[in-house]
């Protein structure tokens, strides 16, 4: 979920991501077929972020 709202972000240029395992760096990738979040998704990634 993480890379996937990053890579919306268009003050993001990038996305790195730290896999020690083949099975997360496949779990990264499969992120690219979903990218939509719904609102209520939306709104709770808001609430955390705010919270930094």
């Amino acid at each position: 979920m993480a890379v996937a709202w990053n890579q919306q972000q268009k003050s993001v240029i990038s996305v790195l991501v730290g896999a020690s395992k083949l099975s997360q760096l496949e779990d990264n990738i499969k992120a690219q077929n979903n990218l939509d979040f719904s609102a209520d998704e939306l709104s709770m990634i808001d609430r955390i972020l705010a919270k930094k």
